[in-house]
């Protein structure tokens, strides 16, 4: 099983991250790899989602359960797809006037070896790439509302 943690802090309030992390509508705009994603089964503090990732001759599609607590964390559950486990967990603690400390931690494991293997090989600097996309969205979103005032 593939392991990844990254704690970042950022100069963003939790809410802001917290807003980010939670729109998986709009992971396709920014977010390496992500072609497609599709929510649903919206409930106050859950809902379920599909995301496609596609890359080169690769392309599947899972579904996971979202829970949270606004602002402080999102949870993302696996339900069906192609991996045997999925779960990826992100923490936003705040840290002095706008900013927070983010935590984020993935584990991974794919039905199929082969798969596992060579997604096994890439997967830290995938993750890396990720977190850096969820970053540098944020500074897109609002870093402009921070010179407009």
């Amino acid at each position: 099983m593939a392991k990844f943690t990254e704690n970042k802090i950022l100069p963003y309030t939790p809410e802001q991250v917290f807003a980010l992390v939670a729109d998986v509508q709009a992971y396709p705009d920014f977010l390496p790899w992500c072609i497609g994603a599709r929510v649903y089964n919206r409930k106050p503090s859950s809902f379920d989602a599909d995301v496609i990732i596609g890359f080169k001759m690769f392309r599947e599609t899972f579904t996971s359960r979202v829970t949270f607590l606004e602002p402080s964390k999102v949870d993302v559950d696996y339900i069906k797809g192609p991996m045997k486990r999925l779960y990826n967990h992100w923490r936003f603690i705040p840290e002095g006037e706008g900013a927070c400390q983010v935590e984020f931690a993935v584990e991974l494991e794919f039905k199929n070896h082969v798969l596992e293997q060579m997604i096994g090989r890439v997967f830290t600097e995938a993750c890396e790439r990720m977190v850096d996309a969820f970053e540098e969205r944020a500074h897109e979103l609002y870093s402009r509302r921070d010179t407009d005032d």
